[in-house]
């Protein structure tokens, strides 16, 4: 909804409509927080005229997404995985099954005999 920016060298921050691209010391606030924004006491706040209604994507927002998806699909497929070469496995895959019993995300391992 939102970007925050402060200028410490004249105790200001400065809120104002949302950012377009990303800047170092400025924070994107929703509505709730940009609403309720306190700062330190002997600060001040400028609250920039805000749009009506957000912004929709543009033309260059349109194309970004199109030249994202073209870079992605020219990538070449991953080769096979060499013997005894770690791989990558999606965050949701169910770990190998091993021996031992268990409980939660915790496994009890049996100490061999």
């Amino acid at each position: 909804m939102a970007t925050l920016t402060y200028v410490y060298a004249d105790s200001t921050a400065v809120l104002g409509p949302l950012a377009t691209y990303a800047e170092p010391h400025c924070y994107d606030l929703c509505e709730q927080h940009a609403d309720s924004l306190t700062v330190p006491r002997g600060w001040e706040v400028m609250r920039l005229a805000m749009p009506a209604t957000p912004a929709g994507p543009g033309p260059d927002d349109l194309l970004a997404l199109a030249n994202a998806v073209r870079e992605a699909a020219s990538r070449p497929a991953a080769a096979e995985p060499v013997k005894g070469q770690r791989t990558l496995h999606p965050a949701l895959e169910a770990p190998a099954p091993a021996e031992g019993t268990r409980r939660g995300h915790l496994r009890v391992l049996r100490e061999p005999s």
